[in-house]
């Protein structure tokens, strides 16, 4: 399930408070005590939210050697919801006011009539869900890994996030808060006091004619997660024109190739988004015309190797959110060890694109980024293929 096997994708949160030492029986009661189902009163819409242990969507019997895993607890929140047919809805609909309409004298319905053939074509939908057919299950995975305090949720859905918050927070009595671009930057702009210049941070206008005074899909005048999309860029800028390998502060290296899939848009608003989908997506005329007309990425695959571990995966700017990232096959027989081989292999990715993006964020708050600037606005001014 989940981080356990297959492709994973994930957003990340701080989580508020002192990271557990431990995943103990305390917690695997509170996830008891707020299992799917034990709820009282479900939502107004008819929904539930609550936890499962993981083994299949029924399961609820949580237990230390299934779910704490290599210093992290691995659930799933699943949410029940009542997903009424609408074809079947407007047929009942259809149904009822036929008969209502069966005795008027041109055959006409009325507006009461109307209203009375939606009123029972909803009852009859109603009644029919009581025995649970139209009830539609859905678990999201998730990682509270210890070592980080930081929960992997295997959703990027608004909703579901919304969902989570109200369930973590009545199950743990703990909040957290997105990991995203901006607050990655102000957490590694903290370990060298220089928080202000996160603070003072602009959008840079790599185009003629480019200053943005705000990004189209941020409004928030103070958040800096467009740093994350400036990122990107100056990934794709390194990689076409200066080396494939970087150099990363903890003296390792990361060499990486962007594939599969690209995602751009326009900042102001003006020219829309576009998607570009190839083995090698940044080596086609469209896409430089894209970001020389300012487009800038949203999303970006990649294939990156590190420790001489190979990972594929596209990631999202804003949020550095992960999705479809394939991790190397684990090496162990046993089945427990190999989740722990997971989960490590989870940790290293993760480790890895953090100390690549603060390898960027070392150089755009510092006096460097002038020079880099001026590198990249030169090559947006190349013609393709030059």
């Amino acid at each position: 399930m989940g981080f356990l096997s297959g492709r994973v994708t994930c957003m990340r949160f701080r989580v508020s408070g002192r990271p557990p030492r431990t995943f103990g029986t305390e917690f695997l009661d509170q996830l008891a005590a707020n299992a799917i189902g034990k709820q009282r009163v479900a939502s107004s819409d008819g929904s539930q939210a609550g936890w499962i242990a993981g083994d299949h969507i029924l399961d609820t019997s949580f237990d230390l050697a299934k779910n704490v895993i290599n210093d992290g607890l691995h659930v799933a929140m699943r949410v029940d919801e009542q997903k009424m047919p609408s074809d079947l809805l407007r047929a009942y609909y259809q149904v009822e006011l036929k008969a209502l309409t069966a005795t008027n004298p041109r055959g006409h319905p009325s507006a009461k009539q109307k209203r009375q053939a939606r009123e029972y074509a909803r009852d009859r939908l109603e009644q029919e869900a009581k025995d649970g057919r139209y009830l539609r299950r859905k678990a999201i995975p998730v990682l509270w890994d210890a070592p980080s305090n930081e929960l992997l949720v295997g959703s990027t859905s608004v909703t579901a996030l919304d969902r989570l918050v109200t369930l973590f927070h009545h199950t743990f009595e703990r909040k957290f808060e997105l990991l995203g671009a901006g607050r990655q930057a102000f957490a590694l702009a903290e370990l060298s006091n220089l928080q202000r210049y996160v603070d003072d941070a602009k959008p840079t206008p790599f185009t003629p004619g480019g200053n943005v005074g705000a990004v189209a899909w941020m409004p928030d005048e103070t958040n800096r997660d467009f740093l994350g999309n400036e990122f990107l860029l100056w990934l794709w800028f390194t990689l076409e024109n200066e080396t494939d390998t970087i150099k990363l502060s903890d003296d390792s290296e990361v060499t990486l190739m962007i594939s599969r899939t690209m995602q751009l848009e326009c900042p102001r608003g003006q020219t829309g988004r576009e998607s570009i989908s190839s083995d090698g997506p940044t080596k086609l005329p469209e896409a430089h015309r894209a970001i020389q007309a300012g487009k800038l990425p949203r999303k970006m695959g990649l294939t990156l190797v590190r420790h001489e571990s190979q990972y594929e995966l596209t990631l999202q700017a804003e949020t550095l959110a992960i999705s479809g990232a394939k991790l190397p096959a684990p090496e162990a027989d046993d089945g427990h060890a190999r989740f722990e081989e997971r989960v490590t292999q989870t940790r290293h990715l993760l480790e890895s694109l953090d100390l690549l993006y603060a390898a960027f964020i070392q150089r755009r708050l510092g006096d460097a980024w002038a020079k880099e600037m001026a590198k990249m606005k030169k090559w947006l001014r190349l013609e393709p293929g030059n």
